[in-house]
């Protein structure tokens, strides 16, 4: 993605902001380019958003809150994202041939993420009238009753690595709640959003109550980040930018929910089914090529299998194919140059480190040579002082480390900054109930990883990895607060 208009494109490859229901070009006219990262090719261009654009898109969200949007019912809120999901999984070949275009993953993947939206707005689209309040006994003169009501304009500032899964859980939770909304995508995947957001007006949702404005982070996601008209912002990505945005709402007293990665670790212990754990191993780390904030990036084995566990991964490691999209392959390109430098980067820090590479992939043959390709790589033992144990890669890079002992693992586990997700593989479910409570992670799974997207389950971390909650019931009551009623009546 750059800010320069260097050539053109098709014209219904041109996006503007949507904005009271209408598509509008940013205030100054600019555009950005957008480039695919299976080819480094430009296709399409979207506008560049302005602090004007979102201003307007804040004033937008709030006049519909006050209008028609804010008259709906719980129910009526409801039966608009379920007629939302129904069109979404209508167009999910559509939807996932712009993903893997616009974002370089895999088709099926892109696929099972147009699948997933649908289910996240089918979820909250049928909790809409179950967010029921509390009556609180109190003194026998006075009725006591605790509602709960939206936060008014919330701001969701959305990021490239999985654009329709994290509009899904955090815009329909919002909508869902009686929010209006104001997005700003990743200006690195920003088109499944805008197309999603078209189908919710096509199937009646009142002007303004989802408004998207495309652009570059440090400005349109800046002056969203510290708008005043804003009541409650949603962010995922980098903790380093994660820290900017809850400084700048921090100015407005407005709550924020942030989601800012992790390097998540898969504890085997010596009785493991090593068979059944070998796919889940592999695919946690390749998935979305690595650039997953629940990855997992860090495999702790105990000593006795260590070799054993070792020599499986590399094996399958090597079987492992990056190429394009519309081939299948294991996993795609990275999202643009400067995340293919940045892996490539830690790549080479490890070996400076004098790590061992036991198993890597290959970039396919066939892969366009101006795409962002990185071949998966496994390494260890990596000792975990070692800044690939330690720091989040975002990229197809997986570390294995040994352990002695329960106290051991427990202690690696939670040995980073980061508390996202975490696993533990052992035939013992006395050891993987103690194992798993003492780790400091959002969610831990026994004998799997991910539970199938798990839209139904919380999911948030603790430190680097952030704070909040989303998805599940959780996700939607995030998106409330509470107002008592006190009736005196006698």
């Amino acid at each position: 993605m750059n800010d320069q208009i260097v050539s053109t494109v098709a014209p219904d490859m041109v996006h503007k902001n949507l904005i009271g229901g209408r598509d509008i070009p940013a205030s100054d006219g600019m555009m950005l380019d957008v480039l695919s990262p299976v080819d480094g090719a430009l296709f399409a261009k979207i506008a560049a958003g302005t602090a004007e654009d979102i201003d307007a898109a804040v004033q937008a969200a709030r006049a519909a809150l006050e209008g028609a949007w804010g008259k709906l019912t719980a129910t009526e809120r409801g039966r608009l994202l379920m007629k939302l999901a129904a069109a979404v999984e209508a167009r999910a070949d559509e939807l996932a041939a712009l993903e893997s275009r616009d974002n370089g993953k895999p088709l099926r993947q892109s696929k099972a993420d147009a699948i997933a939206l649908a289910r996240y707005f089918e979820f909250y689209g049928s909790a809409a009238d179950k967010l029921h309040g509390d009556v609180i006994p109190y003194l026998n003169t006075h009725f006591i009753g605790v509602e709960r009501v939206p936060h008014g304009v919330t701001g969701h500032i959305i990021p490239w690595n999985y654009p329709m899964q994290i509009f899904g859980r955090s815009v329909g939770a919002a909508l869902a709640a009686g929010n209006s909304t104001v997005v700003k995508p990743a200006e690195d995947a920003s088109l499944t959003i805008l197309r999603v957001s078209a189908l919710a007006r096509e199937v009646g949702f009142p002007d303004g109550a989802l408004n998207v404005v495309t652009g570059l982070g440090r400005t349109a996601g800046a002056t969203l980040a510290a708008h005043p008209g804003i009541d409650f912002l949603s962010f995922t990505g980098s903790p380093e930018t994660g820290t900017a945005v809850q400084t700048a709402a921090a100015q407005n007293h407005v709550g924020v929910t942030l989601e800012l990665g992790g390097k998540s670790a898969q504890v085997l212990f010596d009785d493991a089914d090593i068979e059944r754990a070998l796919p889940t191993l592999v695919n946690a780390i390749i998935q979305n090529g690595g650039q997953t904030c629940s990855a997992g990036s860090r495999l702790l084995i105990q000593r006795g299998i260590f070799q054993e566990v070792v020599d499986a991964v590399a094996e399958r490691f090597r079987a492992l194919r990056a190429g394009h999209p519309e081939r299948e392959p294991d996993l795609g390109p990275m999202i643009n140059q400067a995340q293919q430098r940045r892996v490539l980067g830690y790549l080479e820090r490890g070996r400076n480190e004098g790590l061992t590479v036991v198993g890597e992939g290959v970039v396919a043959l066939d892969a366009p040579a101006g795409g962002y390709y990185v071949a998966p790589t496994f390494l260890a033992p990596v000792p975990h002082q070692s800044i690939l144990f330690q720091e989040e890669i975002f990229g197809p890079v997986l570390v294995a480390t040994p352990f002695e002992d329960e106290a051991e693992a427990i202690r690696l586990a939670n040995g980073t900054a980061y508390g996202l997700v975490a696993a533990v593989w052992s035939r013992d479910a006395m050891r993987s109930t103690r194992v798993g409570r003492a780790m400091r992670a959002g969610q831990v799974f026994v004998n799997c990883y991910g539970a199938g997207g798990g839209i139904e389950l919380p999911f948030g971390g603790f430190g680097r990895s952030g704070h909040g909650r989303e998805k599940g019931f959780e996700g939607l009551i995030k998106f409330t607060t509470t107002k008592t009623l006190v009736i005196a009546h006698g």
